[in-house]
């Protein structure tokens, strides 16, 4: 496993495999890691290619899994056509990237190849933060095949950016800072569950229509306010990743033991209009009403009904399609997670914006900012980080088309894509212009326990690689426009 932040071990694995093949690597202060290899096979004086993917992975598990990110190795399953993990993500975002570099570097010497900079980037998962402080003088190609797109068949040639927002919310508890006293006799616990959902990566998935578990228990909760006399909220978790839509979410709260009937009425209600709204993009939701016996104070009530306004109110899923490609989500918002912090005092509310457009992006935002400041919280807003402008006219992309056509004998798709890609980061740090495409092998359900990658889609993809490469040692031209 290669948890977002926790990428030392991988990081020695790379340093060890370069000593092993004799290879120059260099590191920046960040951990962003470049392993070049020279040109053989006649590719000597052809021009400098990058290729670029990112070591660290997305870490969610069902929360029936006991699985340990930082001990345990990812337990591998081949189903049909699909390699998955068991219970957990799999890493194949962007494993698959990392592992294709890393066996172009270790091809034989005379292998026909241009000169390779592999460049290994760190904490793309939680920000592209690696790529945002990469260190410019790891790279001098003009050329880079990004490996982080996940729909074989497909070149990509732009993405959105994002920014990220934490809302930290203010708790408030009856009778003072202490949270914890014993339950009133005439009062009934219980704990809502939400759980079953797809989940999935908040930027490709977005437009799916899957549900949102913080979403759908905050909008129960509010409709069984609304109809239950003498609810009172104690406490709500729920999503993991900022950029993953949430799975599961949980809350509890009390009521008096005489609405026991009423809220059984509406909640039957209730679970049935929700199934029935997601009976397609969630087949397999559950939403659960268990009684139990808590001995937490509940929130005070004005406290309750801000936390409620702010969970059913953020921005979620997509805001504006894009009018320039179709199918293509513009600007969307994700309702990433909500935690308590004890030791604060808050609920830290976490959500991640994209969009094609950086005005549309701040607006957002903003937006964001204010509903936090009328529902009594504070904001902490990251600086956003840039999208991937699409050239259409790329000579990269020129060359990467036909070698698709020769492979398949079908057209590429050529695409932007409504994620978080490396690119546009790593073009604006490096002083000169780089020509950049990216593809990938299909991986479905990325940054979710369901992800997997299509056993019969790896081959291709590498060859493809290989072809676009050789491409380019063929064309023993010195700069890329003449590709």
């Amino acid at each position: 496993p290669r948890p977002s932040k926790k990428e030392a071990k991988v990081l020695e694995y790379l340093r060890e495999f370069a000593d092993k093949h004799g290879l120059e690597l260099n590191q920046d202060r960040k951990g962003n890691t470049m392993i070049k290899r020279p040109g053989s096979g006649g590719g000597e004086r052809a021009p400098t290619v990058v290729i670029q993917g990112h070591v660290d992975m997305v870490t969610e598990k069902n929360s029936s899994s006991k699985h340990n990110f930082d001990t345990d190795p990812i337990e591998l399953t081949k189903d049909g056509d699909w390699i998955r993990a068991s219970g957990t993500t799999l890493g194949a975002d962007n494993g698959i990237g990392v592992c294709a570099a890393l066996a172009l570097l270790e091809m034989p010497n005379d292998a026909k190849l241009p000169p390779l900079e592999c460049l290994f980037t760190v904490d793309e998962e939680t920000g592209l933060t690696g790529a945002k402080e990469l260190d410019a003088k790891l790279i001098t190609g003009e050329l880079m095949l990004n490996l982080d797109t996940e729909e074989w068949g497909s070149v990509y040639i732009g993405c959105a950016g994002s920014g990220d927002t934490i809302v930290e919310f203010p708790v408030q508890h009856d009778g003072g800072s202490d949270v914890k006293t014993e339950l009133a006799t005439e009062q009934k616990s219980y704990r809502l569950v939400c759980r079953g959902l797809k989940g999935g990566h908040s930027g490709a998935d977005i437009a799916s229509g899957r549900g949102n578990a913080i979403r759908i228990v905050a909008l129960a909760l509010n409709s069984i306010r609304e109809s239950v006399q003498g609810f009172r909220l104690i406490c709500i978790s729920g999503g993991n990743k900022r950029n993953a839509i949430a799975r599961e979410c949980q809350a509890e709260f009390l009521i008096p033991e005489s609405e026991m009937s009423a809220l059984e009425s509406d909640f039957k209600i209730l679970s049935e209009n929700i199934t029935t709204e997601f009976k397609v993009e969630e087949p397999s939701i559950k939403l659960e009403l268990e009684s139990q016996n808590s001995v937490e104070k509940p929130l005070s009530p004005q406290c309750a009904d801000r936390l409620l306004c702010l969970l059913t109110n953020l921005p979620h899923g997509v805001i504006k399609m894009s009018a320039k490609f179709k199918d293509l989500v513009e600007t969307s918002s994700n309702l990433g997670a909500v935690k308590q912090d004890k030791g604060k005092g808050i609920y830290a509310i976490t959500c991640l914006t994209r969009s094609t457009l950086p005005t549309s992006l701040e607006n957002v935002r903003k937006s964001i900012k204010l509903l936090a400041k009328i529902c009594g919280g504070s904001v902490l807003q990251p600086a956003s980080y840039p999208g991937w402008d699409p050239n259409p006219d790329s000579k990269l992309l020129c060359s990467t088309k036909k070698c698709y056509k020769e492979l398949s004998g079908k057209d590429a798709k050529v695409l932007a894509i409504h994620a978080g890609l490396e690119c546009g980061v790593i073009s604006a740090r490096c002083p000169h212009e780089i020509d950049t495409v990216s593809f990938g092998p299909t991986i479905i359900d990325a940054h979710s326990p369901d992800e997997r990658v299509k056993i019969s889609t790896v081959a291709p993809f590498f060859k493809l690689v290989l072809m676009i490469l050789n491409k380019i040692v063929s064309s023993k031209k010195e700069s890329r426009s003449q590709l």
